[in-house]
């Protein structure tokens, strides 16, 4: 294989591992709709996840890197930013705006986030702006509108400008990550920025809740399972492989792909609740699906 092939395989690898990132994030419902059944809030629910996650990689970076905890000072801010901008902040923005406006509405904005990372990518990493990733970008928000729904529901100026903070915000995550991935390898980042999120999460979900909960809940042993599994599963991994697939893919690209995730929490909600899959939605799963093929087209850009 030669170093032209190795190249195409290295890109085409990270886009797979944004793929499987985006699979993983959309189980995140399953979870939620379990633990919300043992009285737990959509913040605290969170928190759980950030702070799981982050006890996660801690572990696995004294484990396999523990050089990676010696960072500069310096970059503090930017760890810093990458958790809570990234991280944090797009998970109170979306609930707070779901507890607004229907969460159709929540999500359509939330999945602006290809806009805002290509319109970032634009000014930061100078990256050109393609046919064929407008084309892409377009078929992906046209997806994440017909698979979401779209309309319907109480819509209010303060609600839109949550829904597009999560939007920005979960775009960020990308553009910060490219950023910080340039000093540090991919456990060092997503250590780092979920150690900062879970910070952030802790300070503002009341954790004295917890305790309470924990300690009085019948099926302590389910909720801590739930728990675990909540972190690893929808946090953990797919963050994890997420930033690795950043080394390869430019920003824009993997923030599209990325939007496989309401693709699939779609078809989850089909198979396992029974949630109707209507046309709207199936036409939405195929221009994501188109999206992603165009993204991976070997033909050169024009």
């Amino acid at each position: 294989m030669n170093d032209r092939d190795k190249g195409k395989a290295k890109k085409s690898g990270g886009s797979i591992l944004i793929i499987m990132a985006g699979i993983l994030w959309a189980t995140m419902g399953v979870f939620v709709r379990q633990l919300t059944g043992y009285g737990l809030t959509a913040i605290q629910i969170s928190t759980l996840r950030l702070t799981v996650a982050a006890m996660g990689y801690i572990v696995i970076m004294l484990i396999k890197y523990p050089v990676g905890f010696r960072i500069s000072w310096k970059d503090i801010p930017l760890f810093i930013s990458l958790g809570v901008c990234g991280l944090a902040i797009v998970t109170c923005t979306n609930f707070t705006a779901i507890q607004m406006m229907s969460m159709s509405t929540a999500s359509i904005l939330m999945y602006t986030s290809p806009i805002w990372v290509m319109l970032m990518s634009i000014v930061f990493f100078h990256e050109k702006v393609t046919k064929r990733k407008l084309a892409a970008l377009s078929m992906a928000f046209l997806g994440c509108i017909l698979v979401s729904g779209s309309g319907g529901g109480l819509v209010t100026p303060s609600g839109i400008l949550l829904g597009i903070i999560s939007g920005i915000s979960y775009g960020s995550y990308s553009i910060i990550g490219t950023i910080a991935l340039r000093k540090y390898p991919p456990l060092v980042v997503t250590t780092y920025s979920f150690l900062f999120a879970a910070i952030a999460m802790c300070i503002i979900s009341r954790p004295s809740e917890f305790v309470v909960i924990f300690t009085t809940s019948p099926g302590r042993p389910g909720l801590l399972a739930w728990s675990v599994a909540l972190g690893v599963v929808t946090a953990l991994v797919p963050h994890l492989i997420y930033t690795i697939g950043l080394k390869t893919t430019p920003a824009s690209k993997a923030a599209i792909l990325a939007t496989i995730e309401p693709m699939m929490t779609t078809l989850f909600g089909a198979v396992i609740y029974r949630e109707p899959l209507t046309m709207g939605a199936a036409l939405g799963i195929l221009c994501i699906l188109g999206a992603v093929m165009i993204l991976n087209l070997s033909v050169s850009e024009k």
